[in-house]
């Protein structure tokens, strides 16, 4: 990590760090990671969200269906609030979930939390073909990579910093984003 780096993570507190991207661009370890290297963080796994639904949950499918988009929108609203509660309390909570198109937008709008950081991990469709095939979990089953990657790519907003982390360790990504938090930060909902 670069001193401008070290710097700016110690400095990084009562912040919300939304980490998006899609599935296997390396969010749980990059989450995880710049957690670890700031004084006071909580890691917010918005999957964990929607794991917490026992009985009755609609899997996001390419075809959403009215109770999927609901269910997607609630999972989002209760991660912004633990979100701002773990800010509210004097920690940097990075929040870690897939959140693409103007469901940013919406995200964006439902954190309270200034300063709010938002950083788009956007490795090429290959690197996550690669990612994915490595993984013991596999994440897509009716989505594709490609699908999935044209939706970042030309459906989601230019909000926050958007990094290429096709050929970086998830180390060498986590320097980029201390690095480039005046570039993540968002003013506005």
């Amino acid at each position: 990590m670069t001193s401008s780096a070290a710097d700016r993570g110690s400095h990084l507190r009562s912040a919300v760090v939304l980490i998006t991207g899609v599935m296997a661009a390396g969010k749980s370890t990059v989450a995880e990671l710049l957690a670890r290297r700031l004084p006071r963080a909580a890691h917010v796994r918005g999957d964990l969200f929607r794991r917490m639904i026992v009985s009755g949950r609609a899997e996001p499918l390419p075809e959403e269906t009215a109770e999927a988009r609901a269910q997607l929108e609630l999972r989002h609203r209760l991660s912004a609030l633990v979100a701002d509660e773990y800010a509210r309390h004097g920690w940097t909570a990075v929040v870690q979930d897939i959140v693409l198109g103007e469901d940013l937008v919406r995200y964006v709008a439902g954190v309270r939390t200034r300063p709010l950081y938002v950083v788009v991990l956007a490795p090429s469709a290959a690197a996550v073909r690669t990612r994915e095939a490595a993984r013991a979990k596999t994440g897509y089953g009716a989505w594709t990579v490609e699908a999935l990657d044209r939706a970042l790519r030309s459906e989601t907003p230019r909000i926050g910093l958007w990094l290429d982390t096709s050929d970086q360790t998830p180390d060498q990504t986590v320097s980029a984003i201390l690095d480039g938090l005046p570039a993540a930060r968002v003013e506005a909902g």
